[in-house]
């Protein structure tokens, strides 16, 4: 099966490891990952601070990297429901690009929504014997819908222990230009992710989407923790060569 991997900006430019592991685990599962590289910001950003404009000339260059894909899958919640939930509007004017538009929607995956509802796997064969949060990020499982994928996918995975969060609904505080419009707001919820985290027992936690991810990592070193946060991708491709 042919898949196209859409990387996104913060994988491309803070942690591409979540990249490679996310091919890794892909061609694991039997599918033959192409790059298409005229791929670029999904317009996210500019969209959710108000300039469509800039947001449309952003998200067009994706419409022409992905032409043809039979699945494009991306390690992100956030950017899949971004081409999901907005790009048919961004391009409401032009039909021609609308169409696209609804294509490509329909062609598009987060990750774990991907190998477990279209590939079918559950057990991808990892192996990580460590006590295990999720975090359930808020674009992912709320604007996505993904909630029970990731779960499931984590159920499966030997030796390792799942550990539920208090109040695993909350929001991290990143929200992408929210943590910059109102930073004093978005540092108390994050500090309450981190105690929540802390509190949990686990070693590591785990999440879809890297935005909240890098928010609470940051957090938790800041607060001297040692918890090891991970993409979901990453703990898999890991797990894959026998755990730690």
């Amino acid at each position: 099966m042919k898949v196209s991997l859409f990387a996104t900006c913060l994988v491309d430019q803070v942690a591409p490891q979540v990249g490679v592991a996310t091919v890794r685990l892909l061609r694991h599962l039997g599918c033959r990952v192409t790059f298409p590289p005229g791929q670029v910001c999904c317009g996210q950003p500019a969209y959710n601070t108000g300039y469509p404009n800039a947001a449309r000339a952003a998200a067009r260059p994706l419409l022409d990297a992905f032409d043809g894909a039979r699945y494009v899958v991306a390690p992100s919640g956030s950017c899949v429901a971004m081409i999901r939930h907005h790009f048919p509007d961004l391009f409401a004017e032009d039909l021609t690009l609308r169409r696209r538009a609804r294509e490509l929607v329909d062609r598009t995956y987060e990750l774990t929504e991907f190998i477990v509802t279209v590939l079918g796997v559950t057990d991808v064969g990892a192996r990580f014997p460590h006590r295990v949060a999720f975090h359930p990020s808020c674009h992912g499982s709320r604007l996505l819908g993904v909630r029970h994928e990731p779960l499931a996918l984590l159920r499966e995975v030997r030796g390792l222990e799942l550990v539920p969060l208090e109040r695993p609904g909350d929001c991290c505080g990143f929200g992408g230009t929210f943590s910059v419009k109102l930073p004093e707001i978005s540092a108390a919820m994050v500090d309450e992710k981190a105690e929540d985290v802390e509190a949990s027992g686990a070693t590591h936690l785990v999440g879809i989407d890297l935005g909240c991810l890098l928010n609470i990592a940051g957090r938790l070193e800041q607060r001297g923790s040692s918890i090891r946060v991970l993409h979901l991708a990453e703990l898999l491709a890991e797990g894959l060569e026998g755990g730690e």
